[in-house]
């Protein structure tokens, strides 16, 4: 091992200084020779690293360091012949700076405490004047055996573990599936809190998207896309684009770490994907200044995502015609935003317009692959929506069909309950 990095330090360490030799083969100058070695140096510093501990110097710090140069890597963030330094505040013009992420932390809470007082001094007042209740749901008997397994093994029991739990419990399969339906629609969100959540995340959207249009409405760059390339990275940053990217992703970061507490819908898993991706792309676009492109996006999707909360609210408060009609108007948005101005106008802006400036490095790809991510959810999400488009105009929409429903009782049992209440009513009138 030890033989294996000294000789890849010599080959380093030639790699660099014979530039007469390498010079003709790859075309290269002796300054192009020494940007070679430099970009090679977290490999010259691993094998640095691993000489220090066989030496017994500090390993630890000097591995932290290897990690840090690998993760500041100007190639990874910054095109050719671009530097940090080059980004550094001079001259009146400000830079977005990676150390200002750390403010998304507090934002997020901040954003969740505020949340909490909206719900509850300003969504549930509300969901009072709409006439929005919880359904009066029926009461679970109380059964030690059935709670246990509800509580540690499975909330939808197998037929095999039934028909052992009917041994235990000396009550019929049916009874017993009647409870457990019972039981989880008891650990289901209700009504009202479902509303107080829509019309939580209806305000923030409406106001972000108010507040992203104000922003870009007299910047070049939201007319015309090329615009957003000019002069790239050394793009100074405006006071509106900080506060826009940080609310941003002070929100989503807020919504991840309220998942758990949220209405749990059948997109569970994407919406943790969709938080993450976007996450991840905000603050890649922070740190290698794609704050222009990166305020669009923002802006294209909050501009669909208040519909679809302004549907919600409306079809919860029982005004179905109107949420059907709104939900229509969403779905012509969504399908232009998602499907068509991002794709062919977003995308194809970070993909082509680049590469008449710089030639494509890592940070080039990697944020062009996170976008394609978003694409895909986009697409998963335009099945979703057709689906629900189609019970809105052919029969009835209730709710979001992506949110996990109130189960009912059997068309069987309650043909067998309405039986036996109209029984024992003609033997009370009989007497």
């Amino acid at each position: 091992m030890g033989k294996f990095l000294f000789l890849l330090q010599k080959f380093l360490h030639d790699s660099a200084s014979s530039s007469t030799e390498w010079g003709p083969l790859w075309g290269a100058s002796q300054h192009s020779a020494k940007k070679s070695y430099s970009a090679f140096s977290p490999i010259r510093e691993c094998v640095i690293t691993t000489q220090a501990k066989r030496e017994g110097t500090s390993f630890p710090r000097s591995m932290l360091h290897t990690v840090t140069e690998w993760l500041w890597w100007e190639r990874l963030w910054l095109p050719v012949n671009v530097s940090w330094s080059d980004l550094e505040d001079r001259d009146g013009r400000v830079y977005a700076k990676a150390s200002q992420l750390y403010d998304v932390l507090p934002i997020a809470f901040c954003i969740l405490f505020v949340r909490f007082l909206f719900e509850r001094l300003v969504a549930a007042p509300l969901a009072d004047v709409c006439g929005v209740k919880d359904k009066l749901r029926r009461t679970v008997e109380q059964n030690a055996v059935l709670e246990n397994y509800f509580s540690t093994k499975a909330h939808v029991p197998s037929q095999a573990d039934v028909r052992a739990l009917c041994k235990k419990t000396s009550w019929t399969e049916r009874r017993i599936q009647l409870w457990f339906r019972r039981r989880r629609n008891h650990r289901r969100p209700g009504l009202r809190k479902r509303f107080c959540e829509a019309s939580w995340r209806c305000g923030f959207y409406f106001f972000a998207f108010v507040g992203g249009i104000f922003a870009l409405h007299d910047k070049p760059w939201f007319y015309t896309l090329k615009e957003v390339w000019a002069g790239f990275p050394k793009q100074s940053l405006l006071q509106s684009q900080y506060w826009y990217y940080f609310l941003e992703m002070g929100f989503y970061l807020s919504l991840l770490l309220s998942l758990t507490f949220d209405v749990k819908r059948k997109d569970f898993k994407e919406q943790v994907i969709h938080h993450i991706a976007t996450l991840t792309l905000l603050a890649f676009s922070w740190i290698s200044n794609y704050i222009r492109v990166g305020t669009i996006v923002m802006a294209l999707h909050d501009s669909a995502d208040v519909l679809l909360e302004g549907a919600k609210l409306l079809n919860y408060a029982k005004w179905h015609k109107t949420a059907n009609a709104m939900f229509v108007v969403f779905t012509f948005i969504f399908m232009l935003t998602r499907l068509v101005i991002f794709p062919f106008w977003v995308i194809h802006c970070t993909w082509v317009y680049p590469l008449e400036h710089y030639p494509a490095f890592f940070g080039y790809y990697f944020f062009n692959v996170m976008l394609s991510v978003l694409q895909l959810l986009h697409l998963y999400w335009a099945i979703l929506i057709s689906k629900m488009l189609f019970k809105c105009l052919f029969s009835k929409l209730e709710g979001d069909d992506r949110s996990d429903e109130e189960e009912e009782d059997s068309e069987e049992e309650r043909n067998y309950k309405r039986s036996h209440m109209n029984g024992a009513k003609s033997y009370a009138n009989g007497h």
